[in-house]
């Protein structure tokens, strides 16, 4: 029986750790890739492996990669409505409660390729806990897949594209709802994610861990003096 090589490129803490406490239980030859500098065309063909998974992968994959074997992401919408960047905060800024996580093969056209399969993933906490369902997922996603390798199919339906968010945009915004407002401070809640912030003066003041009542939001803060981060 053929031993297959398996690769997961990725850079996310929480990918990252579940690459390693899921990889050993499923079969053949798994390696990690946590860096833009690793993903070489020339080191992938001497891996000649079955599927390169890109779990929250953050830059474009050049055709050289792509045409080496299937390479899969993970995308937080239900494709093809959501293609483009900043999907789960794309999500919750349109009062979205529940998405699915689409895996597809990746083509040189963002979020366009056909899919394998969508499993749902409901939206409410902090973007780091929805960051983690959707790696349990994705893993769940990937060992279906390397034991049944589905027929990936064209998307079905009019796209709609979201546009990626600029760090700016994480400032609390001077109109809104008071849910409105947990819903910006939660949806910034990761690590490696430019965190809900305002200015006063000199100061930025990041908010994280909101909690919702009633009347009122609480969360916790960080100050630091801008330009000294």
């Amino acid at each position: 029986m053929t031993i297959r090589n398996y690769v997961v490129a990725t850079v996310k803490p929480w990918n990252v750790e579940l690459f390693h406490t899921r990889h050993s239980d499923l079969p053949g030859n798994w390696h990690l890739i946590q860096s833009r500098d690793e993903l070489s065309a020339e080191k992938l063909r001497g891996l000649n492996p079955r599927y390169i998974f890109f779990p929250h992968w953050s830059w474009n994959v050049p055709q050289s990669i792509l045409e080496i074997c299937e390479c899969v992401c993970f995308h937080m919408t239900d494709l093809p409505f959501g293609r483009g960047g900043s999907p789960m905060q794309n999500l919750i800024v349109r009062g979205i409660k529940e998405t699915k996580l689409t895996a597809l093969r990746m083509e040189a056209d963002l979020d366009t390729g056909p899919v394998y399969m969508k499993l749902p993933l409901k939206l409410d906490g902090s973007a780091e806990q929805i960051f983690l369902r959707a790696a349990i997922l994705t893993w769940d996603i990937i060992s279906e897949m390397i034991s049944t390798e589905p027929e990936s199919l064209p998307q079905i339906g009019e796209p709609e594209n979201f546009q990626r968010r600029t760090p700016e945009e994480s400032a609390l915004p001077q109109a809104a709802t008071l849910n409105e407002m947990f819903d910006h401070i939660r949806m910034l809640d990761a690590p490696t994610y430019p965190r809900a912030f305002l200015e006063y003066g000199n100061w930025r003041i990041d908010l994280i861990d909101a909690e919702l009542s009633k009347d009122s939001i609480t969360a916790r803060v960080k100050i630091t003096k801008i330009g000294e981060e």
